[in-house]
């Protein structure tokens, strides 16, 4: 196998497992509290936005422990020998990114300066705004993998 598919295996094998792990994460791992106030803010009738960053802060560790088991399993169990280091830094950037879509205020941010706030409001939480979360998501964890996958 040449270095160049050894390198193209590892990034398909490290974004699966990646993938994977924010799915269960995001959608088994994350306590119901977590879901609904992770995105309170002081301007949402009176929510507390202290409670938002800790809901969110909590969820991303229990996310960000899950993708980092699921790579670390998978690496052994497909030998692909990923680099502490880089999974390390796959995993920051994973993570710190998911916080900031999490707290929905910033990507409503970037939706509205975009054209696309009437399709982030489009359908209420679970419509426009969850699928430009997720595919927000998507576009990091793929960066991600090529990170944890590189030599």
């Amino acid at each position: 196998m040449t270095d160049n598919s050894t390198r193209a295996t590892r990034f398909a094998a490290a974004y699966a497992l990646m993938r994977m792990a924010a799915d269960v994460g995001d959608h088994w791992i994350q306590s119901d509290h977590q879901a609904v106030t992770k995105g309170q803010h002081d301007e949402n009738e009176g929510q507390s936005s202290r409670a938002g960053r800790i809901a969110c802060t909590a969820h991303v560790a229990t996310y960000t422990a899950t993708q980092a088991a699921v790579l670390y399993a998978g690496s052994r169990v497909l030998g692909l020998r990923l680099k502490p280091a880089r999974v390390a830094a796959a995993l920051a950037l994973s993570a710190s990114t998911h916080w900031w879509a999490d707290r929905r205020i910033h990507l409503k941010a970037v939706a509205d300066a975009t054209g696309k706030g009437n399709f982030y409001n489009l359908g209420g939480p679970l419509g426009g705004a969850y699928a430009l979360d997720q595919a927000f998501h998507h576009a990091v964890e793929t960066v991600a993998a090529a990170i944890a996958a590189s030599k």
